[in-house]
C-alpha cells in the first residue's frame, strides 16, 4: 500500500503544455510565458535537471509543494526531497505528459490546472510504473520573470481519455 502511495505521489510534478486563458493587454504574452515554463518543468521532471529546476522555481522562502508524500517548504527542500530523492532516486527513467491544461493570469500572479500521465521505470527493479494525476501550479512574476511558487497535485480519479 505504501509503495502505491509513493508511486502515486510522483505524478504531481507533471505540468502540461498550456492551452491557456488570455485576457487584455499582456495577458497573452504572460500566458505564453507560463506555457513555456510548463514545458521547461516537464523537461526538468523527465531529466531531473536541477539547474533548470532552479531557473523555474522562485527561491523565496514561501514556496511550497504539496503531494501525497507530504509537504515541502522552501526551494532547497523541494529540490532535495521531490526531485533528487523521489524523481531521481526512485526512477531511472521518467516521461511526463500533460493534457487538458488551462492557464489563468491575474496581474503578477498566475496559475495553471492540468491532468498528467506519468510513465517511469523503478530504479530498484526495472519495473514499469504508470500514474495519472491532476495538478495546480501557482506562479508569481519576480523582477519581470514568471517563477513557480506552489505545486499541489493528487491522483486523478477519472480514467485517462
Amino acid at each position: 500500500m505504501r509503495a502505491r502511495i509513493l508511486i502515486a505521489a510522483v505524478g504531481f510534478l507533471f505540468p502540461a503544455f498550456a492551452c491557456g486563458q488570455a485576457g487584455a493587454g499582456s495577458a497573452a504574452a504572460d500566458g505564453a510565458a507560463i506555457h513555456r515554463l510548463l514545458g521547461e518543468y516537464t523537461q526538468a521532471v523527465d531529466t531531473v535537471d536541477l539547474k533548470l529546476l532552479a531557473q523555474i522555481w522562485s527561491h523565496s522562502p514561501d514556496v511550497s509543494f504539496i503531494y501525497p508524500l507530504g509537504e515541502e517548504h522552501g526551494f532547497d527542500a523541494i529540490e532535495q526531497h521531490v526531485f533528487e530523492s523521489v524523481m531521481g532516486g526512485m526512477f531511472s527513467a521518467r516521461d511526463l505528459k500533460m493534457h487538458d491544461v488551462a492557464i489563468y493570469v491575474n496581474g503578477d500572479s498566475a496559475w495553471s490546472e492540468f491532468h498528467w500521465d506519468f510513465q517511469a521505470t523503478l530504479r530498484k527493479d526495472g519495473s514499469a510504473v504508470t500514474t495519472h494525476g491532476v495538478e495546480t501550479q501557482v506562479y508569481r512574476k519576480e523582477e519581470g520573470k514568471w517563477r513557480l511558487v506552489h505545486v499541489h497535485y493528487s491522483e486523478d480519479r477519472k480514467p485517462a481519455s
